[in-house]
């Protein structure tokens, strides 16, 4: 029996890349099975852990590279894809052998969103 359209409730897809901001709220919660508390301990743990890792790549040490792949996963884990993706451009471009000053700054630029992002959701929490 074909189907027509008329016999289908139709809904809007949801975008392929939730704008949450900064950290995918939804990702966060599938992540943490909707614990809130381990939402926040997960948050602040990772906000601490960006301190440390963009520090650490400030200098270029040799192992940025496995520093940038660390924050993408960490990044990807909580649902903070734009630090994921800058960190991963980071990672690219030192495995090239480009200049990775840029692709830093953007590291840089996102973990920064991402960081004041997790503020806001402690702050309300």
């Amino acid at each position: 029996m074909p189907l027509h359209l008329e016999q289908v409730d139709w809904m809007p897809s949801p975008p392929i890349a939730p704008d949450d901001g900064p950290i995918d709220l939804e990702h966060l919660r599938r992540m943490t099975l909707g614990d809130a508390g381990l939402e926040r301990e997960v948050l602040a743990m990772f906000s601490a852990q960006t301190v440390g890792l963009i520090g650490a790549l400030a200098a270029l040490p040799p192992e940025s590279g496995a520093l940038a792949h660390t924050l993408k996963g960490s990044a990807r884990a909580i649902g903070a894809f734009a630090v994921a993706d800058a960190a991963a451009r980071l990672e690219a471009a030192i495995q090239k052998g480009d200049d990775p000053a840029p692709s830093l700054a953007g590291l840089r630029d996102a973990v920064t969103e991402a960081r004041a992002a997790i503020d806001a959701i402690l702050r309300r929490s």
